[in-house]
Order: structure tokens, then C-alpha cells, then sequence
């Protein structure tokens, strides 16, 4: 019930201080004082104030069985709006999906459709779900998102990076804020005439162009992760980009809290810098030295102590009071906290693991809820346009500017056109900083709900635009695709070969050492390894790449155990073998790509990965890494299924780790793969303490052969045999077969249980009748049909498996 009240008679001012203190309840649908300015008769003015009085329900329902309505009580709206436009955005996304547009366009309509636009226009929506009565709650629920939103960005981002900066991103960076600033900022004053008193004032200006200048951090990371492009070199580019743009982001924000301040009294200013000093030295000379001592002290492989964790979370809502008590913006307390903490595994991952599903599921959402409580379609359409031209020309020529003069950087760096126009487009993306700033000049007075409105469809409008054409415009698979042989099969006679390990846990080490052993470096064949130890990107925002003998490894990051190992074994093979060691941290879905990347550096020809069936899934299907090497390598790949090669040797004072002789074998079933994994086993031949058994199978009556094929592996056989003919250690066989049950057949007669070894091509060229019927129960199709059964648990002895793929040439 609702009850109006018409007060005369008061004299003060509409200043007076109850009200400027209404002014700033944001969260409230209609003012509950309005104002009316009356004359009485001897011609002094008065106010005339219409006082609403409203019955504030009880919290909780007593139950729909006692008659009472839940959808008229604050909390349990609350839950309901949270219940709505979850399910909303997932339909949304559902339905944007194939249009690749990313998660914020998606919230961003989810909340749009709460608000007055949409859902808020129904009578009947007003009338039966009463949203006035929880929106109190849920704008300073969503206030709570945006603060953890960036303290969560804080955590992962790594400031150090701004003193790795080149002069390429330094350029780049300043140019494409710089101009477009500048710009923005001559057109605002020279129509600030235009605009509202607030919004004109040189301190609004100077913020609006400010942020159609820089590029936030945090919506980049948050879209390219969703593209899988964090660790594509137009992704990483764009990110140490954006770190450089963020901090002038930061600057140009205090800057204009600074100016805002000093407009009523000039020591005001002052007084607010001096704050800011104070708490940013705390934060970086006390807690931050503090916070690096626990990372460092907490042992490899344990937890951070949960009480901990609760103290930091709890100190989010620390800075955020105490920033917004000295009239700093309510998101830099969380943000400097979260800088203030050490990125990466350890505190960092912790934190972010421990509050990012919080932040993302329940908190996010009412900050979408927020904004879409003030956007109002119907508010602009009968709004002057006249009052929004001067803002509208501001914007169009701010994010005009930025795409086209960060591209023309891009070309007078000489970047590749395609990958300069995606860079273009990248930085020009605009998400949730931007939407936080709208929010925080509606909450100042200085914006109004139309140009809020204008603000967030445009924003919208152009980052729903450009993300589908970064993903049409840019493959990060493209470098790899090669039409330059490197393999095996192609190595140049007497050359080293050039391999690249990659080491995902120190389980599979000691097989991948004893692989590189029986891989026979020698004098005439020596090898050249680039060791690449993979950590999972956590904690973090940014991947890396680090080649130990030019960059200084992170104590976090550090695999000493393992690097001694492979230079233990390096200086029994000191004239024979070279290692280099690389460091490598990127998100799962990514980490193909620096190994791509690395083997293209190093021009390797091989790439060797111990087989880990550990997947994630990406856009819904189940993936695994070594899935995406076999899809994109530039060069060949060997898969170690490590059942304990070599494992009960050791190494001796020779230039062997064996001591006994190794029964190999090669189950050659024609086709590309087989004929490179031939080829490897020829080369581990050489060494006179292992023993090779090749078993070549043939099709029926040629029933299903590739003629091509044929005449290549006829042509590789022939090449091995002559070269092997008079080896005591060799066996060549040749097995007839109809289809894959003789298959499986022939191969259990061979198996005596004694081979420390069996190595198969995965499956290009393979005649398909040789495996007809296999395909049903194969489990791991990145070890093709054979590879995956010999490897099994069913499969008889204990051999290790190694599946070999040859350079699939994409060029």
C-alpha cells in the first residue's frame, strides 16, 4: 500500500543535504521526495515535496498455502531475477551461438530483457512479480559483481610485463590512445554547448575520451579465451598491448576523480591524490612483499591455507569500503588488491579458482541486472535527438579513430595485412570495464538513461560486429600449415635431427629420456632437442614462452629436477647431442599452439609427446592435446605409451643407457605413418644392442590398395631391406590378410610377450580392408586402430607402444 503525503512549507534550498543524499540512490526506481517549486501569493517561493510512503513487506514468504504471494518479497525476487536471467543469457548464447557471438553480448541482452526495455514494460510483470521491491538488493549485489570482477583480473594480470614492453607494442599502443583521445576531446569541446552542464564539463569530457581511447585488459582476455586465440601471436600481441593501455586506463580514471574532487575545493584534490599514494604504497611496500613470502614458503603440490583465502576475499570488501570512503571509484580498491597479489599457480590460481565460478554465476549476473535496469529503449526513442548528437559523434568518431589508426600502426610496423586488421579489431572490442564506467557516470549525474541507453547499445553493437569477424579473419593454425617436408622420412643423410620433447608431468620423463637414448644419437646422426615443459595457464592471464638461455625462469615455473636429469644423460652424449630448455605456459585448450609454434622456431622435424588421455572440452567436444598436435603439427609426431621402456636399466660409463639387448618391432600396415615410423625404427637399428623384427601386411589379392601408396611403401621396404639384409639383428616378415579380425590375428602370433617395443604408423594410407570391423572398438583415435589395441590393457606383455605420425603438408 502506498500512501502520498503533500508537504508545504519548507524554505530550504533544493540542495539541502537529505536530498543530495537521495541523488545518489542510484538503485531506486522513483524518487521518493519530488520536488515541486510553488509561489504563494506574496511571491516567495517555496518547495512543495510529494512524500510516497510504501509498506515494506516481510523478507521471506509465509507460503503460497497461507495465500501469500513470494514474488512481492525482496529475497525471494532476488532469487528469482537470478533464476531469470540466468536461464535467459544460456538461451540467448544458445541462440547467438552459431553467429560466434561472445558470453558479454549474451549477458548483456539477458539483462536488457529484465529491464524497463522489455520485461519492465509489462503491467502485468509490474503488477504480479513487484521488481521494486528487490532491486535495492540486487544494483548493490551487482556493484559486488564488478567489484570482484576486477579484483579477480587484478590477481591474474602481471604488471612486470610493462617492463618487458617493446618499442612494436609501446608505438603501438600510445598511438592508437593517443589520437583517438585527443580527437574525442577537441569535438567535446567544441560541442560541450550541446550537452548537459555535467556531461560538458572538461573533467566528463576528458574521462568519455579517455575511455574511447584505451583497451581494457580484462575484455580481451575474456573474449579471446572464448575464440581459443590467448595464445595465438595476434592474441598475445593484443594482450601486452592492452596491459600498456590499461595503465593509462587507470591513470585517466584517477584523473578524473582527482578533477571532481577539486571542483569544490581545491585542497579536495590534493587530499584525494594523498589518499591514493598512501593506500597504493601500502598495498605494494607492505602486502604485496608479504604475499610473495607465501607463495614462496607454501611447498610444490599443497594447498594455500583456507583461512588465508577467506582473509583476502574479505579484504575485497576491505578496499572496496575504504576506497569509497575517500571518494576513490568503488573498483579500484579490488583491482589494486588483486595487483597487489602474485599471479600463477600457488596464491594467485587459488584465489581466482576459489572466487571466479562465485563471481562469474551468482554476482555477475545481478551486474548485468544493473545495467539492464538502466537501459531503456523507450526512454532514447523519445528523447531529443539534438541532446544526444554531441555524445553520439563523440563515440562514433572514438571507436572509428581507434580501428583505423591502431591499423595504420599496425602497417607502418609492417605487420601482415590479415593479422593487422585482426589486431585492429581486437583492440577495438569493448565489454565489461567499459559498462562498469557507464555505471559509474549514471551514478554521478553525469549521464542520464537515454545516453546511458546510446552508451550500451553502441558498445554492444560493435563488439557483437567485430568478434565474428576476428574469428572469420584469423586462424591461429595458419603458420603451421607447410608445404615444406619436414619429417623424418626427408631428414637429410648425416644432418641432425631436430626434436622437440614436450615433458607434461614428471611421470612421463624417465620414458621420454630412455626414448631419446634408443633414438641412437651418434656421430653421424646426431640430435638437436628443445626440451618444452608445459604448465597449465593458471592464476594468470597472459601465456608464456620462455627459452631458459635468454629469459629467467619463475620460481614457480621451475623444473629443476627434470632439467638435471636431461643433463645428466646430455653429457654422456656431449658430442652427439645438444638440449635446449623451454618453458611453456598457456591454457589447456591452447597449448598445442605453443608446441606448433616452437617446432617451427627450432625447424624441427619431430615431435615427441608421452601419451596422457587426459581431456578437456572445448565448444562441447572432448579434445585432448595430443588431438591438436596431430591436427596442426608442421612437422612429424611420436607418441610414447610408456609402459616402463628401459625401465630396469641404468645408465652406465658407455654412451649407453642399455645394458641388455631390445627386442623392437614394427607393425608396418602401409601408408605415410608406416612408412615414417620404418624410418625411425631404421635409425635405432644402427645400435648394435637392439634387435628389429618388421612385419609388413598385405591386403588380399591387393583387394583395396592405393596404387600410389603401394609403389611408395614398395619403395621404402625395398630401400630398408638392402640396407639391413646382412643385420643378424633384423627380421622382415610379410603377412596376407582379409580383413581386421586376421589382422588382430597375426599380430598375437608375433607377440611372444618379450618386445620392449612395438612401433606402428597412426593410420594415413592404410588399405581400410586390412582394419575392417576395428573401428567399433577403438577408444583413442589419436593412436589410430592398431596403435590403440596394442597399447590396451588386454594386449599380451609389457611393451611400450609408439605411435608415429607423419608431416601432414597443409600448404
Amino acid at each position: 500500500m502506498t500512501r502520498k503525503f503533500p508537504v508545504n512549507g519548507f524554505l530550504q534550498s533544493p540542495n539541502y543535504e537529505w536530498q543530495q543524499q537521495q541523488q545518489h540512490q542510484h538503485s531506486i526506481p522513483s524518487r521518493i521526495l519530488q520536488e515541486k517549486m510553488v509561489k504563494n501569493t506574496n511571491g516567495t517561493t517555496f518547495s512543495s515535496y510529494e512524500i510516497l510512503c510504501q509498506i515494506q513487506p516481510n523478507t521471506h514468504p509465509s507460503g503460497i498455502f497461507y495465500g501469500d504471494n513470494p514474488l512481492t518479497h525482496a529475497f525471494s525476487l532476488l532469487l528469482f531475477h537470478l533464476i531469470l536471467v540466468s536461464a535467459i543469457t544460456r538461451i540467448v548464447r544458445f541462440v547467438l551461438k552459431p553467429l560466434k557471438q561472445p558470453n558479454i553480448v549474451c549477458q548483456i541482452i539477458g539483462g536488457v530483457i529484465i529491464g524497463p526495455s522489455f520485461l519492465g514494460r509489462s503491467k502485468w510483470y509490474h503488477r504480479s512479480i513487484k521488481p521494486e521491491a528487490a532491486q535495492f538488493l540486487m544494483s548493490n549485489l551487482g556493484v559486488m559483481g564488478f567489484m570482484f570482477f576486477v579484483f579477480v583480473y587484478g590477481v591474474k594480470m602481471d604488471p612486470s610485463l610493462l617492463r618487458k614492453s617493446g618499442k612494436m607494442h609501446i608505438s603501438i599502443a600510445l598511438t592508437s590512445i593517443t589520437i583517438p583521445t585527443i580527437a574525442v576531446f577537441v569535438i567535446g569541446l567544441c560541442l560541450r554547448k550541446m550537452m548537459d552542464k555535467e556531461l560538458g564539463s572538461v573533467s566528463s569530457i576528458g574521462v568519455l575520451s579517455g575511455y574511447l581511447g584505451i583497451t581494457a585488459f580484462p575484455v580481451l582476455y575474456h573474449i579471446l579465451k572464448e575464440l581459443n586465440l590467448l595464445n595465438s601471436d595476434v592474441g598475445r600481441f593484443a594482450l601486452a598491448t592492452a596491459l600498456i593501455s590499461d595503465a593509462f586506463g587507470i591513470l585517466s580514471v584517477l584523473a578524473f576523480e582527482a578533477s571532481q574532487q577539486g571542483e569544490t575545493r581545491a585542497e579536495n584534490a590534493l587530499w584525494y591524490l594523498l589518499s591514493i599514494v598512501v593506500i597504493f604504497a601500502v598495498l605494494m611496500g607492505c602486502l604485496r612483499p608479504i604475499m610473495l613470502w607465501i607463495n614462496h614458503r607454501t611447498p610444490e603440490g599443497q594447498q594455500i591455507d583456507q583461512s588465508l583465502v577467506v582473509a583476502i576475499i574479505l579484504g575485497v570488501f576491505v578496499m572496496a569500503f575504504i576506497t569509497d570512503m575517500f571518494g576513490i571509484a568503488i573498483v579500484n580498491g579490488p583491482l589494486w588488491l588483486g595487483l597487489a597479489i602474485p599471479d600463477g599457480p600457488g596464491l594467485g590460481a587459488t584465489l581466482v579458482h576459489k572466487t571466479e565460478t562465485i563471481m562469474n554465476e551468482l554476482l555477475m549476473p545481478f551486474s548485468f541486472i544493473l545495467i539492464g535496469h538502466y537501459t531503456d529503449f523507450f526512454a532514447l526513442a523519445t528523447f531529443d535527438f539534438k541532446n544526444l548528437k554531441a555524445l553520439f559523434l563523440m563515440v562514433l568518431t572514438g571507436y572509428l579513430l581507434k580501428f583505423f589508426v591502431t591499423w595504420m600502426a599496425t602497417m607502418y610496423w609492417r605487420m601482415p595485412f590479415r593479422d593487422g586488421l585482426t589486431f585492429s579489431l581486437i583492440m577495438s572490442l569493448r565489454g565489461q570495464i567499459e559498462f562498469i564506467l557507464f555505471v559509474h557516470l549514471i551514478d554521478k549525474k553525469i549521464l542520464n538513461v537515454p545516453e546511458f541507453t546510446m552508451l550500451v547499445i553502441v558498445t554492444t553493437a560493435l563488439t557483437a560486429t567485430f568478434t565474428p569477424l576476428i574469428s572469420i579473419l584469423y586462424d591461429p593454425t595458419r603458420p603451421y600449415m607447410l608445404n615444406q617436408r619436414r619429417n623424418l622420412q626427408h631428414n637429410p643423410p648425416s644432418e641432425e635431427l631436430r626434436i622437440i620433447l614436450c615433458i607434461l608431468d614428471t611421470e612421463s620423463t624417465n620414458g621420454l629420456i630412455h626414448l631419446l637414448d634408443v633414438t641412437n644419437p651418434t656421430s653421424n646422426n646426431p640430435l638437436s632437442v628443445s626440451s618444452l615443459r608445459l604448465f597449465e595457464l593458471a592464476g594468470r592471464a597472459t601465456p608464456l614462452l620462455i627459452d631458459h638461455t635468454k629469459q629467467e625462469v619463475p620460481q614457480i615455473y621451475r623444473w629443476t629436477h627434470t632439467i638435471n636429469a636431461l643433463r645428466s644423460y646430455q653429457q654422456m652424449k656431449q658430442e652427439f647431442m645438444k638440449i635446449q630448455f623451454f618453458t611453456g605456459v598457456a591454457p589447456k585448450q591452447s597449448m598445442f599452439q605453443t608446441i606448433c609454434e616452437l617446432s617451427l622456431e627450432q625447424e624441427a622435424s619431430l615431435i615427441i609427446l608421452p601419451f596422457i588421455n587426459r581431456g578437456f572440452y572445448y565448444h562441447g567436444v572432448r579434445r585432448t592435446l595430443n588431438s591438436q598436435v596431430l591436427e596442426n603439427a608442421p612437422c612429424s609426431i611420436a607418441i610414447l605409451v610408456d609402459k616402463g621402456l628401459l625401465e630396469s636399466t641404468m645408465p652406465t660409463t658407455g654412451n649407453s643407457m642399455r645394458l641388455n639387448t631390445q627386442r623392437f618391432a614394427v607393425l608396418f600396415l602401409g601408408g605415410a605413418d608406416a612408412r615414417e615410423a620404418l624410418v625411425y625404427a631404421d635409425r635405432m637399428v644402427a645400435n648394435e644392442e637392439v634387435s628389429l623384427t618388421v612385419i609388413r601386411f598385405l591386403s588380399y589379392n591387393n583387394i583395396g590398395d592405393n596404387e600410389m601408396e603401394k609403389k611408395l611403401d614398395d619403395g621404402i621396404v625395398t630401400s630398408f631391406w638392402v640396407k639391413n639384409e646382412r643385420n643378424q639383428r633384423v627380421v622382415y616378415k610379410e603377412v596376407v590378410v582379409k580383413n581386421g579380425e586376421e589382422t588382430i590375428g597375426a599380430i598375437h602370433d608375433m607377440n611372444d610377450g618379450a618386445f620392449d617395443l612395438l612401433i606402428v604408423g597412426r593410420k594415413q594410407g592404410i588399405n581400410p580392408n586390412i582394419l575392417t570391423g576395428l573401428s567399433e572398438w577403438s577408444q583413442s583415435d589419436e593412436l589410430g586402430l592398431i596403435g590403440d589395441y596394442v597399447s590396451s590393457q588386454d594386449f599380451i606383455g609389457s611393451a611400450s607402444v609408439l605411435v608415429v605420425q607423419q608431416q601432414v603438408l597443409r600448404g
